[in-house]
This record gives C-alpha cells, structure tokens and sequence, in this order.
C-alpha cells in the first residue's frame, strides 16, 4: 500500500503547486517590481515615528513587496538599522508575508473568498494589536542596543548587507566605494548596482529600458532562489500529510468542537505547528490545506498561514541580526498576536455566519488536477514570462562602457552619438533617442568613450 499512497501523495503535492503556480509567478512579478524601484532609504524615512501614519505606510509598502520570509525579514533588518522604529519594522515585515498578491491569490485558489477575507481583515487586526502590544511592552534599550551592534558590525568591516537586494552579502562579489566595501549577494546584483550608479535617466527612462528589465529578471530570479525550496517542499508535504496522517492525530492535538474554547487551543496549537513546521512563506498554504482537510478549525487554520515569520529557520535569523533578547520578544509578540487574531477572526465569522464547511467541497484525493482548463493557459502564460525575464537577465549587453541614461553595460559596436568631441554609446535605439532629446542632461562625465 506505500508505493499507491506514496504516489496519490505527490499527484497532490504536485497537483497543488500546477493549481498555484500562475498566481506564484504573477505575485512575484509584481513584488519583483516593487523591489527594483523602492529605495529601502526612504522606506525607511518614512518609517521612522511610532505613529498611526507611519504603521499605515509599513504595511502598506509590505503588502507590495516581499513574499519570502527570510527575504521579509532581511529588508526589515535594514530599513530599522537605517532608522525605522521596531513597530513600523514588524508591520512590513508581517505585511510583506501575509498581505501580498500571491498569498492572496493561492488562498483564494485552495480556500475560497471566505478565507481570503480573513486573512486580509485578520493581518490588518493582527498588526492593530501588535502596535498596541509594541507601546506598552516594548524594550526600547535592547532595541536601540541592537540597532548600535548592527550598526557598529557593519562599521568595523566597513560592510553592509546588499545594497541591492538586501540579503547577506558574499565575499565573491564585491567592491569599494567611498573607502567602504560593498558586499553583493551575486553578480546580478552586483551589474543592477553597478547599472543604477551609472544611469542619469528618469525612472520612466529605466523602466523601459533595457537597464530596467534586466534588473526585474534580477530581482525575479533572487525571489526565486529564496522561496523555492519552501514552496516545493510546503507543497509535497501537505499531499504525504493528506495522505498519511489520520485525523486522529490532529484530533489528539487540535480540540474539536465548537466554542470559545476549542478555537482559542486551535490558533495557540496551528501557531505551534507552524514554529517546528519548517514551511515559511507561501508555501505554509499547501500545508495548511491538510490541516483543514483534517479538521482543524478555521481559526486554527488562518493561525497556522500567519505564522511563517516565527518558524525555527526563521527565529535563527532574527537570532543572529539582533541577538537572543531581541529573538524572545519577537516571538512572544509574534506568537501572542497571531493566536488571538486567528481566535477572533473565528468568532467574528461565526458570528456573520460564513465560515465555509469543509465537507461541501471535493477532497484532495477527488481533484482532477491536470485537464486543459483556465490554469492551464496561464500556467502556460506564467512560463513564457518567467523565460523571458531569465533570458532579459542572461541577455544582457556586455561591453567596456556603461549607457548615460540607463546604465547598461554597452559594447564598441553599439548605438553611438557624439556631442562636442565626446561619444556616448547606448544599449537601444530607444536610450539613445532619449539623450538626443536632452543631452545637456546626460553630458559633462566626458563620454563613455
């Protein structure tokens, strides 16, 4: 029986992550996008006062960007060693985890509206709670000592995190400015740094430029080496879940019934799950399918999706940014406003009356997965553009000289224009008839000749 069972259990795994995969790719796109263009100097400007305007724009900006965990969490580490206070830096941080298009999307998918409207509704509860919570507890002295290590780690190797990205950057690729080193977590961050330094163009000139897609495919691509291991994995363990955990077991940890009761021990116990689970980012939605195929209660559940930033991995993170205290306080924080979010959410729609009814759906064993319907065409769309930014990001120009207006690395051969006994050479037709248009703009560097 294991051989049969084995593979219904990656049919499903399998089947899921086909469901999902458009929404996957069209989330990352657009989180790619923002991640290009938002300069984590100014986020981090804007995020500095602990006040209701400021916690608005951190989980709005958190909503339109990351979807990784540990990507979430190293944007956070440096927008609040640039200034941003801790309450603005969880917001983003939770936002940019649970609020974001391709969660959303897969939700909707694998759940229906109704869990959708939750997690939405619920992640903006959660954060309400959590800055209440930041105000009465929060240990500002071993916040702001945190702040002054990372600060004076940085300071003793004259070395930040990637400039970039964000992430850790690597000793393989990197390069000295202004008598710092900048560490770059790859070469393709290294050439969007390098591109960005070098162009004098407007952002509407980069972005149609052959700079800009470049450093979307870039970006796109780190957002795939990030969260690819977490989505494969939450995707082919909720169908070995499915398959070869008995709901006994999940009646032996989750209560059944209905009551105050039963749903404050599910989002304690779908919080707990999460920690030792290993699954982050979206790839908790899979396994969160098979808790409530299994029984678990739908404020067990929403718990459960909430609580990708406080898994094992993750803690270990914040352990090594910030150090133990720090460690503890986000995730008793953490911990705290994502069971009673999960346990209110529950309450209020059973109060509404739309919590949807597991039984009135097919199971995971009944879903024909792969046919010639809607997901496939925009699997099949999903493809073509996930090829074309890796071929954008392959296909760049190379070349000794950097274009003036987008900064792209241009050839002997390439576009050329000469003003005033100076010749500048463009990567496109397109950014040379920019500078044609206004080369007082891009002049007075002497030529990239």
């Amino acid at each position: 029986m294991f051989v049969p069972d084995a593979l219904e259990a990656l049919r499903i795994g399998t089947g899921f992550l086909w469901t999902a995969g458009w929404a996957i790719v069209m989330g990352l796109v657009i989180t790619s996008w923002v991640q290009v263009y938002a300069s984590k100097a100014r986020i981090a400007a804007l995020l500095g006062k602990p006040n209701l305007a400021a916690l608005a724009k951190a989980t709005g900006l958190g909503a339109a960007s990351s979807g990784c965990s540990f990507g979430a969490v190293a944007i956070g580490k440096g927008i609040f060693k640039k200034g941003a206070h801790p309450v603005n830096v969880l917001a983003f941080m939770f936002a940019s985890t649970n609020l974001i298009v391709e969660l959303g999307l897969m939700i909707f998918i694998f759940f229906g509206w109704e869990f959708l409207l939750a997690e939405i509704l619920g992640g903006l509860v959660l954060i309400a709670i959590m800055a209440v919570l930041v105000r009465w507890t929060l240990p500002e002295a071993i916040f702001d000592e945190a702040r002054k290590a990372l600060k004076a780690s940085d300071e003793s190797r004259k070395v930040g995190g990637d400039p970039v990205c964000g992430t850790e950057g690597s000793d393989e690729f990197t390069i000295q400015e202004d008598g710092r080193t900048l560490r770059f977590c790859s070469e393709g961050c290294l050439e969007s740094y390098r591109q960005r330094t070098a162009a004098k163009g407007s952002l509407r000139d980069i972005v149609f430029s052959w700079s800009g897609w470049f450093r979307l495919g870039n970006q796109y691509r780190k957002e795939w080496s990030m969260i690819w291991k977490d989505v494969v994995a939450g995707f082919l363990i909720s169908g070995f879940v499915i398959i070869f955990v008995p709901r006994p077991v999940w009646n032996a940890l989750f209560l059944s019934g209905e009551g105050p009761l039963a749903a404050a021990e599910n989002a304690v116990m779908g919080v707990a799950v999460a920690v030792i689970s290993f699954v982050g980012s979206i790839g908790n939605v899979p396994f969160a399918v098979a808790l409530w195929t299994g029984g678990v209660s739908f404020a067990g559940v929403i718990a459960f999706v909430y609580s990708d930033l406080i898994t094992i991995p993750v803690l270990n993170v914040y352990r090594k940014y910030y150090g133990w205290k720090v460690m503890f306080y986000i995730f008793g924080l953490f911990f705290v406003t994502m069971a009673v979010s999960g346990f209110l959410m529950e309450g209020f729609f059973a109060l509404l009356g739309i919590i949807p009814d597991v039984a009135s759906g097919q199971s995971a064993t009944e879903q024909e997965y792969f046919s010639v319907n809607y997901t496939f065409w925009l699997n099949l769309l999903a493809v073509g553009l996930s090829g074309f930014l890796y071929w954008v990001y392959r296909a760049k120009p190379k070349g000794p000289y950097r274009d003036p207006v987008c900064g792209m690395p241009v050839a002997e051969d390439a576009p050329a224009e000469t003003i005033d006994g100076e010749t500048f050479r463009f990567c496109s037709a397109r950014c040379r008839t920019r500078f044609v248009q206004e080369p007082g703009r891009f002049t007075g560097s002497g030529g990239n000749a």
